[in-house]
């Protein structure tokens, strides 16, 4: 794959989530915004918090690492690494706009087990986070995105090439961002 593909995919993606939160979600109400069909279901509240708090790990060391890389020569070609590939793959969604595998969010960001994520400015937050984002994808166009490395939030010893954390981090908005929309399909949910 090429360094280019690498940037229009996360940068797609990113814009779509941008265009869905100020023209699907930016107008829903409280009540809209905190319903559940169960209680083991996230909200699309909880959801948009479970984002921000991941944004938060990840852009913080997103641009720490850009900023601080000493491999300013970008490549052409791109390479991901076996594990890199791992991890954005398990995150894509297939091709029907389907989950493949589903994950248990860690503790620290799941708003189930920790609801102080939850805040009451989640689409606002999400929406700032998502064009931070489309800021790091362009100054990340400078570096060689196969040499500069990135920890993963749930250790700080596994890290993942640059170009594979932009993919990784793309892809779980991405994923959530198609859990949201399905839970405004769901037929119980509030017209106000």
């Amino acid at each position: 794959m090429t360094t280019q593909w690498v940037f229009n995919e996360v940068a797609t993606i990113t814009e779509k989530n941008i265009q869905h939160l100020k023209s699907k979600f930016s107008n829903y109400s409280e009540n809209q915004l905190n319903w559940k069909p169960d209680p083991s279901t996230w909200s699309l509240a909880e959801i948009f918090a479970h984002l921000n708090a991941y944004a938060r790990f990840y852009h913080h060391v997103l641009n720490e690492r850009i900023d601080r890389t000493r491999f300013r020569v970008p490549r052409i070609n791109y390479s991901s690494s076996p594990l890199g590939k791992s991890a954005w793959m398990s995150m894509k969604l297939g091709n029907a706009r389907n989950v493949k595998r589903k994950f248990n969010a860690p503790a620290e960001y799941n708003p189930t087990t920790n609801p102080s994520l939850v805040s009451g400015d989640e689409i606002k937050t999400l929406l700032e986070g998502q064009n931070q984002f489309l800021e790091i994808i362009e100054k990340s166009v400078a570096v060689n995105l196969r040499k500069v490395k990135v920890p993963i939030s749930i250790s700080k010893l596994v890290r993942l090439r640059l170009g594979d954390a932009l993919l990784f981090v793309a892809y779980h908005n991405d994923r959530h961002m198609e859990q949201a929309l399905k839970l405004t399909k769901n037929p119980q949910f509030p017209k106000k």
